[in-house]
């Protein structure tokens, strides 16, 4: 793309910007009270959570370090391991069926991050090694690597920090336009701003697109993102503090109003629900929540999974979370 066609690009979503206020289920913890007892805010209320696959392994894989996940076609659950392995869960069990291998061109470990599933069968993933989005089949064979603006590239070869480039992945409703949102700044832009870059589907192959940028909670970056069926998109934010722990928030944000964004929830107001932490957390139900996929759909409700990513580690919990998510109506 010639540099003016992509400086214009990038000047018309920087202008964009509007300033805002922010394995098996009898391990699965279901609490029988009232739903309002459930309730996170007016928006949003937990069902439930799980820690069923917190330090287990898979045919000689360890389950874990989650960052993304997806439905596929056949009403399963893909999970994407940052390790570069693609799990297949039981949609109600979360019992590992298959596990996937992901590599790049020469064979070498991803850090994977977003995953969609696309309507031909096909895994869209973003790696933040370069960063990257290629295009699996279902057996792991690369079909297909989507173009990179320069400017999102890792520094030197570009303006993106190391471990905050594609953090998100989803496709907007009619899989025309497929979406990818930086976890961070690039080096120069606002440090509360980060980039989400579209490509459009032509013939088969996607186009880079337009450019948004999309501003974050103080201290907090982008985890995830997913597109709700009228063409607005869920972010997760989240951050870290030592000593404090998790921060993260549900947001609803309209590409086609400036990104400007409403908060749905902080997730440290949900009820704990019984759930233990293995550090200090301002919610013992909290911790690295990466993940976030709609598993179904009423009129006014949409039925969230999420995710936790524990990076192997003993003072962290792989954990799903049940959410219902209350916005105005979908068209």
């Amino acid at each position: 793309m010639p540099l003016r066609t992509r400086l214009a690009l990038l000047t018309a979503g920087l202008t964009a910007v509007t300033c805002l206020t922010a394995a098996g289920p009898a391990q699965a913890h279901t609490s029988h009270t009232s739903h309002t007892s459930h309730a996170c805010s007016p928006s949003v209320s937990i069902d439930r959570f799980s820690d069923a696959l917190d330090k287990t392994t898979y045919e000689d894989t360890f389950v874990g370090n989650f960052s993304a996940l997806a439905v596929d076609s056949d009403g399963s659950l893909a999970a994407l391991s940052d390790r570069s392995s693609l799990f297949r869960l039981d949609a109600r069990t979360l019992k590992p069926r298959s596990v996937l291998p992901l590599t790049d061109e020469t064979g070498a470990a991803l850090d994977s991050e977003g995953l969609v599933v696309d309507r031909d069968g096909t895994r869209l993933v973003t790696s933040e090694t370069e960063p990257s989005v290629r295009r699996y089949s279902r057996t792991g064979t690369i079909l297909d690597r989507l173009p990179v603006p320069d400017d999102l590239r890792v520094t030197p070869a570009g303006r993106a920090q190391p471990n905050g480039t594609f953090e998100g992945l989803t496709l907007l409703p009619g899989g025309r336009t497929l979406v990818a949102s930086m976890e961070y700044p690039l080096s120069g832009d606002s440090a509360d701003t980060v980039r989400f870059q579209t490509w459009d589907r032509h013939r088969g192959h996607f186009r880079l697109g337009r450019q948004f940028a999309y501003r974050t909670d103080p201290g907090l970056g982008v985890s995830e993102i997913q597109a709700t069926p009228d063409g607005r998109l869920l972010v997760l934010e989240r951050g870290f503090t030592s000593g404090v722990g998790n921060t993260v928030r549900l947001y609803l944000a309209d590409p086609r109003h400036a990104m400007k964004k409403t908060l749905l929830t902080d997730l440290a107001t949900c009820p704990p629900l019984g759930a233990t932490a293995k550090q200090p957390q301002p919610n013992p139900l909290l911790d690295n929540i990466e993940a976030m996929t709609i598993t179904g759909r009423t009129k006014n409700t949409l039925k969230l999974l999420l995710a936790s990513d524990d990076n192997q580690n003993p003072t962290q919990t792989t954990r799903f979370y049940y959410l219902r998510v209350r916005t105005t109506p979908f068209s």
